[in-house]
């Protein structure tokens, strides 16, 4: 994905990340370019318009009721005020404390996307929790069009995210009858994944950072303040993170920190969001089943 933060293209990103679909699309960049042929015109130039997304495999998404998981809404304290999140307990966390996870969403807040990620991640058998970095501006429910909640996406600040991440990992932490506080790792998507990188070099206690397309840390000196183990998942059209990655790859490697990079080649950004036109279900499928093997291995490793 191209950073672009034209009217348009913040309409191109929401269009692959899910938010609406392409008729919609083109009937909200008629707005703004005032016809047809310059909406046309003004989405010609971006190449995600032509994504193909495939089939979602059966099995992907977990419904509400699944029986091998328990989700509910929750709210805890930050440090200005209410967080809320989404918190899904795995059965078997009844019977034995499990590793946890913190799921970060795109730059949409906690949608039902991501709502059903953290089921995913429970359904693994994780204690997962979904964080809403709306929180400070009344939730993601309070905006119900994706332009507005991207805008208020935009008007948080990393220093505010982190803060409110901190809270959320302390709040698991405290989820003590069902949470192995010391095994707790960490998955974003797209900023989300731009936040996963953020905690990696500021918060050394995670075990465990999986970042799908996220911005990278781009100095020598954030990379050696990483800590924990970090995966990192991105796309070879996604051209501009994935030149950003591989640097940051080098730096890592320089540093001997412990990290994995896979690049999945003819695929777009946000591939993963199976309710997304850049989706694609060999490339996610592949991609999440190195997350959970990543989690298998390093919350899951012996104490």
């Amino acid at each position: 994905m191209q950073d672009d933060k034209s009217p348009v293209g913040e309409l191109v990103h929401l269009y692959v990340d899910g938010a609406f679909g392409r008729r919609e699309l083109i009937d909200r960049v008629i707005k703004i370019t005032g016809s047809m042929a310059a909406a046309v015109a003004a989405l010609g130039g971006y190449e995600e318009m032509n994504a193909q997304s495939t089939p979602v495999p059966p099995g992907v998404t977990v419904p509400e009721n699944d029986p091998d998981i328990e989700g509910r809404d929750v709210t805890y304290q930050g440090v200005s005020g209410a967080l809320y999140g989404y918190l899904v307990i795995p059965k078997r966390a009844r019977q034995e404390q499990q590793p946890g996870v913190i799921v970060i969403h795109e730059n949409r807040g906690l949608v039902e996307h991501i709502r059903d990620v953290t089921r995913r991640v429970a359904k693994a058998g994780y204690v997962a929790l979904g964080v809403d970095l709306l929180s400070r501006q009344g939730g993601t429910a309070q905006f119900t069009d994706p332009t507005q909640q991207t805008a208020a996406y935009n008007r948080t600040n990393q220093i505010d995210r982190r803060a409110d991440l901190i809270a959320s990992l302390d709040f698991l932490k405290r989820q003590e009858a069902f949470v192995i506080h010391d095994r707790i790792g960490v998955v974003g998507f797209c900023a989300g994944g731009g936040n996963v990188w953020d905690l990696a070099v500021n918060l050394p206690e995670l075990a465990a950072a999986v970042s799908f397309y996220g911005t990278p840390p781009a100095t020598a000196e954030d990379v050696a303040r990483v800590r924990s183990p970090v995966l990192a998942i991105h796309a070879e059209t996604d051209r501009n993170l994935t030149r950003s990655i591989q640097a940051t790859a080098s730096l890592m490697s320089q540093a001997t920190k412990s990290y994995g990079l896979f690049v999945y080649e003819g695929v777009g950004h946000a591939f993963h969001n199976d309710t997304g036109a850049a989706y694609n279900a060999t490339a996610a499928t592949d991609a999440w089943g190195r997350t959970l093997a990543y989690y298998d291995k390093w919350l899951r490793r012996p104490r």
